[in-house]
């Protein structure tokens, strides 16, 4: 065999190319389906003694995932640089997470080095978000405590940029 035949079994075919991409595209960057939303984000408890309703006044991101999923995994670090970016401008994070243990979870949280609070989702808490039936499942609420976005799956800085950025530039109307 010459070494063009050999060079030629080793070339894939155009469709291979295709599939290998499109296996890429959608690992970097899964596909998300955002939906406006304009309901009150829940009465649930954030930390002990806080609940969401405290944080009237920022945008939230309220995030549901877990440590043994990789696309929310994979979304952290975005939701990380976003946080540490805009938090001096009123954004805040709460990631619940549907792991079996809190220790389980802020060891995660510490290992990989983000700051925002992560506890645990009760059934209170899943219901009161209307369920989760996918994570990553993430919910944009504006300074008003209204949810204004629902994005059933990854969230990547350019999503969390176009969504959050122009609630960030507005201010509140309903007092507190």
């Amino acid at each position: 065999m010459t070494r063009e035949e050999f060079l030629k079994k080793l070339k894939p075919s155009p469709v291979t190319m295709i599939l290998i991409g499109l296996i890429v595209y959608l690992w970097f960057r899964p596909p998300a389906w955002v939906t406006e939303q304009n309901q009150p984000a829940p009465e649930v408890p954030v930390q002990a003694g806080k609940y969401l309703s405290d944080l009237h006044g920022k945008v939230l991101l309220v995030n549901f995932w877990g440590t043994w999923c990789p696309y929310c995994r994979h979304e952290m670090p975005a939701m990380q640089a976003f946080y540490e970016a805009n938090q001096s401008r009123g954004f805040e994070i709460v990631a619940y997470s549907l792991d079996k243990t809190q220790a389980e979870v802020d060891a995660y949280m510490r290992t990989e080095g983000y700051t925002f609070p992560a506890p645990l989702a009760t059934t209170r808490i899943i219901q009161a978000f209307g369920g989760v039936d996918r994570v990553p499942l993430s919910f944009v609420v504006d300074r008003d405590g209204m949810i204004r976005h629902r994005i059933a799956g990854q969230v990547h800085s350019g999503r969390l940029e176009k969504l959050i950025e122009p609630l960030l530039l507005q201010t509140p109307t309903s007092p507190r």
